[in-house]
């Protein structure tokens, strides 16, 4: 890692001229991005002190970081310069990426997760998030339908940020998309076998097509996972197909 990256030796980054970051700390997990920018992965820490996660995230035995980590208070720490590949989706897919690290910038929630207690975030954590996601998104014009779940893009090996993000806290400020409320009659696919390639269509990896649905349900109706295609998650699906061939749902 050359030192103009991120300033002298030691674990301090230089400070960030962004007044949305409230401090930095280097993590040596990255390297250079092959892609241009364009999508936001939001995760949780899954750990039980934010003290850990960011000696985690700079842990170059761990191997794993993200471009920044907001803590239960709202403070935001940045990790990984934004213009660098952060290491954060893993072996991921979304809509024709498979190199997600590449395009997206990742976002680290200090959370405990499903495996210490879940819970719901806290409020002053999304409230930090809201304006960093709004400057990044503006930044780099991304996407309403680019501002995704760890989940979504690795639906076979997670489930954070998990049922109880606020999605739509996020969709009101236009930086994701809301849940479709008014849902077109009728079914348009004939079978499971058409749902499923209509997810894959969306953006989803269905090579594991019940854990793709769980995924899907955890995002889009996350008061019922359960993994099995019922008509209320066709209905869904096929107005966020319906409304993004319209244009309206970028």
């Amino acid at each position: 890692m050359a030192q103009s990256d991120f300033g002298e030796a030691g674990n301090e980054l230089p400070p960030s001229d962004d007044e949305l970051v409230d401090r930095t700390a280097r993590s040596p997990n990255f390297n250079e991005r092959a892609l241009p920018i364009s999508m936001v992965v939001i995760h949780y820490t899954e750990m039980q002190d934010q003290g850990f996660a960011i000696e985690r995230l700079c842990d170059p035995e761990a191997k794993v970081s993200a471009h920044y980590l907001i803590g239960g208070g709202g403070e935001v720490v940045q990790l990984v310069a934004e213009d660098k590949r952060a290491w954060h989706a893993g072996q991921s897919y979304w809509r024709g990426h498979r190199d997600v690290n590449s395009a997206s910038i990742g976002i680290e929630l200090d959370h405990p997760g499903h495996a210490y207690g879940y819970r719901d975030f806290h409020k002053a954590q999304i409230d930090a998030l809201i304006p960093l996601l709004a400057r990044i998104v503006k930044q780099y014009d991304i996407p309403r339908a680019n501002v995704v779940g760890h989940s979504d893009v690795a639906p076979q090996r997670k489930i954070d940020p998990g049922e109880l993000f606020p999605w739509e806290r996020l969709a009101e400020y236009d930086l994701c998309l809301p849940r479709p409320e008014k849902l077109e009659l009728g079914d348009p696919f004939s079978n499971d076998g058409a749902f499923y390639l209509a997810l894959e269509r969306y953006g989803y990896d269905i090579t594991d097509g019940h854990k793709a649905v769980e995924a899907f349900q955890r995002r889009w109706r996350p008061e019922k996972i359960d993994g099995e295609i019922d008509g209320q998650v066709r209905a869904i699906l096929f107005q966020l197909l319906l409304d993004r061939d319209r244009g309206v749902t970028r």
